[in-house]
């Protein structure tokens, strides 16, 4: 799916992470994962206060910390989306989808989006399968898919 293509911000060092609700650096990535919470609110109707973003995760048997970009919940509070982030000069791969599957064994998620601010993909767990799709559903479908 493209949503409109993620625009460079000013030079500024650092932008308010509406999720955090405090001021982060703007690095590339950050840049990113700003722009795609707007798409996430305004273009898929996805509640500002069912997202959290940089969510800690431990993995493993020493536990390693994790973290996810965007988490997006379900009106119950349950993990509804995983969402990962790249720069926008780093290509999507199957390597970045292993790395939100990795998430998804603590999380639980059923949808998983890839965005690198040119490109978006979508993948939905159906049973033990990881399907692709064209397009993101909105906020209210994703919640009963």
């Amino acid at each position: 799916m493209f949503f409109k293509k993620n625009k460079v911000l000013s030079h500024s060092k650092s932008i308010f992470d509406p999720l955090r609700k405090r001021e982060v650096p703007l690095t590339r990535e950050e840049n990113v994962r700003q722009w795609f919470i707007g798409v996430l609110n305004k273009e898929l109707g996805v509640p500002m206060h069912l997202m959290m973003s940089e969510v800690e995760i431990e993995y493993g048997q020493a536990p390693k910390k994790f973290r996810a970009d965007i988490v997006v919940y379900d009106r119950d509070g349950k993990v509804l989306a995983i969402v990962e982030c790249k720069r926008p000069d780093v290509k999507l791969s199957g390597v970045t989808l292993e790395q939100a599957l990795r998430y998804d064994m603590v999380l639980d998620a059923r949808h998983y989006l890839l965005t690198n601010g040119n490109e978006t993909y979508y993948y939905r767990r159906e049973g033990d399968t990881i399907r692709s799709f064209n397009c993101v559903p909105r906020y209210d479908e994703l919640c009963q898919l």
